[in-house]
């Protein structure tokens, strides 16, 4: 059995622009940063602890990471494969703007449909796989310790819809917040959900400044 706690990164400029980030470098904003800070709270000395910290290698994703890392007194560990889905011709583009200029994709990514493989990017499938493998991985080679995982929106539904059993089409009722740590039991015989959304370590701070039609920051 390993704890795997996924942790969603900090804001960014684009996250209130609403605009796709993907696999695109933006780094976290002045609250972004203060949220990561804040997370860091929540570890080390006379709090909670870890036995390591994985982050996707975006910026947004790793400067959150690295309070937190920098309180247990541990290396930030980077893994390509914990980025968020690569959307390909949507990346840069505002949520208005997809639906004028792709409709057929944008209509696509709103209905998720499992197979559709976005135009220099990947399918819903290709992700999921992607993601599970990646932190199966991560679990196996952590038997018995508790990891954090710092990354993206949508490693954090695909995680919470693979331990639940949902449909990659089904429509997403979970928030999926900045900042929130995400608790996750895998054992050989499936995964399971412990704590979901907690944000707690933010007190008044806000939590988002919008909630995302797609998973895609």
């Amino acid at each position: 059995m390993s704890e795997l706690w996924l942790i969603r990164h900090g804001e960014t400029a684009w996250n209130r622009l609403r605009r796709v980030q993907g696999t695109l470098d933006v780094g976290l904003n002045e609250l972004g940063h203060s949220q990561a800070r804040r997370v860091a709270t929540r570890f080390g000395a006379g709090a909670e602890t870890a036995h390591a910290v994985y982050s996707s290698d975006l910026v947004r994703a790793y400067d959150t990471a690295r309070p937190t890392a920098a309180a247990l007194g541990l290396d930030v560990r980077l893994d390509v494969s914990l980025r968020e889905r690569r959307y390909g011709i949507f990346e840069g583009l505002n949520f208005d703007e997809l639906a004028e200029r792709f409709p057929r994709a944008a209509a696509a990514v709103r209905e998720r449909e499992p197979d559709y493989e976005l135009d220099g990017g990947e399918s819903l499938r290709q992700f999921h796989v992607r993601v599970v493998a990646a932190l199966e991985r991560i679990a196996a080679a952590h038997r018995g310790q508790r990891v954090l995982v710092f990354t993206h929106s949508g490693v954090l539904d695909t995680a919470y819809r693979h331990a639940q059993g949902m449909s990659l089409s089904a429509g997403r009722r979970h928030s999926v917040h900045n900042v929130s740590i995400n608790r996750f039991v895998v054992e050989p015989q499936g995964w399971r959900v412990l704590n979901w959304g907690d944000v707690a370590h933010l007190d008044a701070m806000p939590v988002d400044a919008w909630e995302e039609p797609a998973d895609a920051a």
